[in-house]
């Protein structure tokens, strides 16, 4: 059964993009503070959310590989952009914008039975479904986000890695995040590089595109290592 691993990177559109009442709207929390320091430290925290949020911010990457033969492609958003030889297993290909993109990502997803993520139904899915509903593109797989509480079609391994979240915030199944996790497990991290995703707004506004995508890939290779050790040690734990 052909399985797809994938991740996706995002980056917040600018204030500006928002009318008056919208503004209004994300920055109510801040504007209650009374100290003018801790309202623009408020401020700043809120924008820096905007990343995560598919209504404040856009797909600007998706990294997807095969499970089994670990080919796939980057796709990424970049103006004027010239394509680079990709002579190796994995292709970068750069799109005008972001919804040319989402529409070759679903393209591709289609052809697939199962998907694999990491932490994929608390963000990568519900993000890009949002994301292509807003910019009417058309979605080929909409059975992602079903049961919770099984990992087919969609294997999100921080669920797996958690048990589901059995033991709370604190307890013996505690979620970790990627880095940790395949540090632990003896992965390279997609850290190793000196790059997260705290770097990407600045990396794009650099134009530093290609190596945006190749950070993604990182992620989605590690995801691919990870899943092994879960598939052959944990997988069917109940």
């Amino acid at each position: 059964m052909a399985t797809l691993i994938f991740d996706i990177e995002t980056s917040a559109l600018p204030v500006e993009t928002f009318d008056d009442a919208q503004r209004e709207y994300l920055f109510r929390e801040a504007e209650k503070l009374a100290d003018e320091t801790a309202r623009e430290t408020r401020r700043a925290e809120i924008r820096r959310q905007f990343n995560l949020w598919p209504l404040t911010a856009q797909v600007v990457c998706v990294a997807m590989l095969n499970a089994e033969t670990s080919r796939g492609q980057v796709l990424f958003t970049a103006e004027d952009y010239e394509t680079e030889d990709d002579a190796g297993p994995v292709e970068f290909v750069p799109f005008a914008d972001e919804a040319e993109m989402l529409t070759a990502f679903w393209d591709v997803a289609k052809h697939y039975e199962s998907v694999v993520t990491f932490n994929g139904r608390g963000f990568d899915v519900p993000f890009l479904y949002l994301r292509s509903a807003v910019l009417n593109v058309p979605i080929s797989r909409k059975d992602w986000l079903g049961y919770r509480f099984q990992c087919e079609p969609h294997c999100d391994l921080l669920e797996q890695l958690s048990f589901y979240g059995v033991s709370g915030r604190e307890g013996a199944a505690r979620r970790f995040n990627l880095d940790f996790y395949c540090k632990v497990f003896g992965i390279e991290s997609p850290k190793s590089h000196g790059v997260t995703g705290l770097d990407v707004n600045r990396m794009l506004a650099e134009g530093r595109q290609r190596e945006v995508a190749e950070y993604c890939l990182r992620d989605v290779q590690a995801t691919v290592l990870l899943h092994r050790v879960w598939k052959e040690r944990l997988a069917g734990i109940k």
